[in-house]
């Protein structure tokens, strides 16, 4: 949020102007500026062919002789682990090398792990262990691939522009998920699973292409810098994630959440639409809900300009708990979904004032190192939702247990709201590119942090 610096109307007028015009327009207009629009682009298509690729590969192994759920879960988990495990080393990699290599790598890895579980499932070649290699191989393409995202955003955009930049890059997401989400399910009833992963690859290896014509310039690194050993990276990492109370109070708030949300989105609220709701259809329509509010969400979330963004944003996922508490309170369908539809619009919303807090706040030489600590806090405890969803359902029942997740949340964010960092946090003051005599270029300069009182 853009404040009174006190050194002239001139200056403040100018700095004030990237904020103080709230054009759609405007924001728009991000998209012809040709390395933004690469990225963009790129984003979108990757985020389409990771819609397809769960679709397909649930399909597929389920259709291979002598498989079953518990086949399905082993490949399952064989991708998620090295997700998790191997997101640190990708935001060490992200800020020593440039980032936007380290995001074709992952792209790459993810193309070529889904071209050879496409060839398994069309061959109908597949042993296990075969199948587990390559769903490996894909989570190290995403743990690859996303710390480095959430760097190479501030070195494309000018940081008066990051909220505009990361809504509309969530815009382009969430339209690419929901297509890709409807487009699966007909893809692989028409041509099978084995060709739908292996449309997955294709625009994985389009995305990639796509990175690489971004030939962004070296990074500047501190002069000890290329000395470092991965180790101390990663320590500098964790001593700039933990020196701001905010953010790691936030994440361990994720922790909790995700974890809720694992075990209510992933195993309770299926289980309830079957046997109470409909079947698939209800569910279908809570998570259509949910991408409506998403799409609501970022149109939303690149306009508002919070002088308190993390306060803001952890209210927001007080609602969050909404569709929960509805589906265990025996609510009709239609509140079910309208409580969807909040969740979404509450949930991008987070996203976009997270993601530039982060761009903002964090020195751009560690921020996918960062942004790593970031994630793998934030989905620490998922895996503990999804084994601990079904047991608990089988002892209390899932109305129950789902009101458990709601107020889960619920505890978690007010325990977040009591830290005087999330409360208080301020976003630093962006210098406008080429406002400054000595601007280098299109990239602006990371101006010092301020701390805010009790951070």
């Amino acid at each position: 949020m853009v404040r009174d610096t006190g050194k002239g109307n001139d200056r403040a007028a100018v700095r004030c102007l990237p904020y103080g015009v709230h054009s759609y327009r405007r924001d728009l207009e991000l998209l012809r500026d040709r390395r933004f629009a690469l990225l963009f682009t790129a984003r979108t298509v990757s985020v389409l062919g990771s819609a397809f690729a769960p679709v397909a590969l649930a399909f597929g192994v389920l259709e291979l002789a002598g498989a079953n759920a518990t086949t399905l879960s082993v490949v399952l988990v064989a991708q998620s682990v090295p997700q998790v495990v191997f997101m640190l080393a990708g935001g060490v990699l992200a800020d020593r090398f440039p980032r936007y290599r380290v995001m074709i790598a992952g792209e790459v890895l993810c193309a070529a792990a889904y071209t050879v579980l496409a060839a398994m499932l069309v061959t109908g070649w597949a042993p296990l262990p075969g199948l587990v290699v390559a769903a490996a191989l894909s989570g190290i393409g995403v743990a690859l691939f996303f710390p480095a995202l959430v760097g190479i955003v501030p070195e494309v955009v000018a940081a008066e522009r990051l909220q505009s930049a990361n809504g509309l890059l969530r815009l382009g997401t969430n339209s690419a998920r929901i297509a890709g989400y409807a487009l699966a399910g007909g893809t692989v009833v028409l041509v099978g699973a084995g060709p739908a992963l292996a449309v997955s690859a294709a625009m994985f290896a389009g995305s990639a292409l796509l990175i690489a014509a971004l030939r962004l310039p070296p990074r500047v690194r501190s002069a000890t810098g290329p000395a470092t050993t991965p180790l101390t990276d990663l320590r500098d990492g964790w001593r700039e994630f933990v020196s701001r109370q905010w953010l790691w109070v936030i994440v361990l708030q994720f922790a909790f959440l995700v974890m809720a949300l694992q075990a209510a989105h992933g195993v309770l609220g299926p289980v309830v639409a079957k046997e109470d709701l409909g079947g698939a259809a209800a569910w279908s329509a809570v998570l259509a809900g949910e991408a409506v509010g998403m799409l609501v969400g970022v149109v939303i979330a690149i306009r508002i300009r919070p002088r308190r963004p993390m306060l803001v944003a952890v209210v927001l996922t007080l609602p969050t708990a909404l569709p929960y508490l509805l589906l265990g309170a025996y609510a009709p369908l239609w509140t079910v979904v309208f409580g969807a539809v909040v969740m979404g619009i509450c949930f991008d919303i987070f996203g976009v004032l997270w993601e530039t807090s982060l761009q903002r706040e964090v020195p751009p030489d560690v921020l996918s190192r960062v942004s790593s600590y970031d994630a793998l806090g934030s989905l620490m405890f998922g895996p503990i939702g999804l084994l601990v969803a079904g047991p608990a359902a089988a002892v209390f029942g899932a109305r129950p247990t789902l009101i458990a997740c709601g107020g889960l949340i619920v505890l978690a964010t007010l325990a977040a709201l009591c830290s005087p960092g999330v409360r208080n946090m301020r976003l630093t003051e962006p210098v406008p590119a080429g406002t400054r005599p000595d601007d280098p270029g299109p990239v602006v300069e990371p101006v010092p942090k301020v701390v805010a009182p009790g951070t």
